[in-house]
């Protein structure tokens, strides 16, 4: 029997501990277990870690200081476009959807893609009409609205640019200067040692042309497979995508024979470093193995597991 452990993150970046104020740090680590305690919970009832996974990112989806589900960021048009993936290592299929607006959870829209549309991924007015078909729950534009995002567009809303880093006001009791990719995403090994892997995201402030980042595409963002690990990438997607990170890691382990912790740190810390990649991930295996690789100032991140493991953390150790 497999030693059950979920890991997750809330995205990667330069968080230091003087860009947060201490309700501020409070609120995301709140945040951060009660995500963890929600996907654990299914696992401790010999769950499966698909149903964790798919748990634990709701959880984060539903909280607006995150920037995946509620708390998205606005795009180049003002609008919330979403992107998420969801993979099952047991079976090795996935889900994911990409583009897609007013889906109040993408990554249970993603869960639905795989087992029930007979594809892998759908985008735009396609998926939003797949979710209304599957009965999930829709919600108005007004729902993902939050001041400190519509802030952050509204600085860069007449250039060209599109912003990684998140610019926020202090008087609204958000970080000023905080560089922060924001994703979330889970992963999870479960009693029966099957593996899942699920990530979901709001993409980049002011971001044009229906850009999609690594988020939904399996075997870059998002990665599962009982054989090796369960993998879900925070970062600079174009850099997750041209290393094609997740599944790199997976391919290192399988066919090399490296550790979890050997093939997370070469791909983070060594390929990606040298590409100018940044960014991190977190990452399980069959045996309950965890890493929360990041080459980053920071990550929210956390992992809780059966061996007593209880960790939620901001900071570079």
């Amino acid at each position: 029997m497999s030693t059950f452990t979920l890991a997750i993150h809330g995205g990667a970046g330069t968080i230091l501990k003087s860009m947060l104020t201490p309700e501020l740090e409070a609120k995301y680590l709140q945040g951060l277990q009660e995500a963890l305690d929600a996907g654990y919970q299914i696992l401790e009832q010999e769950g499966t870690a698909l149903n964790a996974v798919e748990a634990a990112i709701v959880c984060l989806e539903n909280n607006e200081l995150f920037n995946a589900g509620r708390g998205s960021v606005f795009t180049k048009k003002g609008i919330n476009e979403m992107d998420a993936a969801i993979m099952d290592g047991n079976t090795l299929d996935g889900g994911a959807v990409a583009g897609v607006r007013n889906v109040k959870n993408p990554i249970t829209l993603s869960k639905e893609i795989m087992l029930h549309s007979g594809h892998v991924m759908l985008s735009g007015n396609g998926a939003k009409e797949f979710a209304l078909n599957r009965g999930l729950e829709l919600a108005p534009d007004e729902y993902f609205f939050t001041n400190y995002r519509y802030d952050q567009w509204i600085e860069i809303r007449d250039s060209d640019f599109y912003q990684l880093d998140h610019k926020e006001d202090n008087l609204k009791g958000m970080p000023h200067e905080e560089k922060k990719f924001g994703t979330v995403g889970a992963v999870a090994v479960d009693c029966n040692g099957h593996i899942a892997a699920g990530t979901s995201t709001g993409g980049m402030t002011n971001k044009r042309y229906g850009r999609i980042g690594d988020s939904p595409i399996l075997g870059a963002g998002t990665y599962a497979n009982d054989a090796t690990c369960g993998i879900s990438c925070t970062g600079h997607g174009e850099y997750f995508m041209r290393a094609v990170v997740a599944y790199d890691i997976s391919c290192l382990m399988e066919y090399k024979g490296l550790s979890l912790h050997d093939a997370c740190h070469h791909v983070v810390k060594e390929k990606l470093v040298k590409m100018g990649g940044e960014g991190g991930l977190i990452a399980v295996d069959k045996f309950g193995n965890y890493d929360l690789c990041y080459n980053s100032q920071g990550m929210y991140r956390g992992v809780k597991s059966a061996k007593g493991i209880n960790q939620v953390a901001i900071y570079k150790d």
